[in-house]
């Protein structure tokens, strides 16, 4: 066994303990489908924004006052007009070191502020790096970005959140746990099928996306101050329901090919 497979396998015993299931084959053989690789890329630099844009949610909501509140969004705000302003240029952004324009100050009352504001601060920076990543491999193939329209994954997972606090904010942080595992279960599986850019670059992902769902999982751990393994369960159990049932739309975290197909991608400018 060589190194790069070593360091795979140490990285993905905890995340197949934690996850309910395994991607099917079948999501795997449509994935791999050369017409779903625009898709698939565009997808994926999505989810990449969509996770910064949960962390930055969770710091604002529960951790910090309102004027770093105002940082984090400016902060995210040349991401969020490419994506959904539609300016399609990187300058803002790409290559310069963005980040926070003033420190983030907690919130008073919140005993587990500091430790959140730090985990997802750093989890932010990754995935904006990511994000920039996806884009430049796009550049290289002539894909173009364009917006897409949502899957029913992150929906439906959001469906087993309960609705009361402080349970809301420990299921959507097992919630994330499970998104980001996914990621990276997703990211391993596909790596030996894709080329030898994408195939170097999803395995480069493997380290920070298993270091995120344990961050997710630790703090939902330390907030509740309990045991939550009846919740991490539960969610689990519906992560694994969404991945196992089928889907008739192609994402990043879809089901399994309906019987008629999966749709591909929609691009819709």
């Amino acid at each position: 066994m060589n190194k790069t497979q070593q360091m795979i396998d140490e990285l993905l015993s905890p995340i197949k303990q934690f996850l309910y299931c395994e991607t099917p084959d079948a999501w795997i053989n449509e994935a791999i489908k050369p017409e779903n690789l625009t898709g698939l890329l565009v997808d994926h630099c999505n989810c990449e924004l969509k996770a910064s844009q949960t962390a930055m949610w969770l710091i604002r909501k529960y951790a910090v006052d309102a004027d770093s509140g105002k940082a984090l969004l400016e902060w995210a705000k040349p991401y969020e007009d490419f994506v959904y302003g539609r300016v399609r240029s990187t300058d803002t952004f790409h290559g310069k070191k963005n980040g926070l324009s003033a420190p983030l100050v907690a919130k008073e009352g919140f005993a587990h502020g500091p430790e959140l504001i730090d985990k997802m601060v750093r989890l932010i920076k990754e995935e904006f790096h990511h994000f920039e990543q996806v884009l430049d491999i796009m550049v290289s193939r002539n894909i173009p970005y364009s917006n897409l329209s949502a899957g029913r994954y992150a929906k439906g997972l959001m469906k087993a959140v309960r609705t009361h606090e402080p349970a809301t904010l420990i299921d959507k942080l097992i919630a994330g746990a499970y998104i980001e595992a996914r990621s990276c279960e997703r990211f391993a599986k596909l790596a030996p099928f894709l080329d030898d850019e994408l195939q170097k670059f999803y395995i480069s992902l493997l380290r920070s996306e298993a270091r995120h769902y344990q961050d997710y999982l630790q703090l939902a751990e330390q907030i509740a101050g309990h045991n939550i393994s009846d919740r991490i369960r539960i969610i689990g159990e519906k992560e694994a329901a969404l991945i196992n049932s089928e889907d008739d739309m192609f994402r990043f975290h879809s089901g399994i090919p309906a019987a008629g197909g999966l749709i591909p991608c929609t691009l819709v400018g």
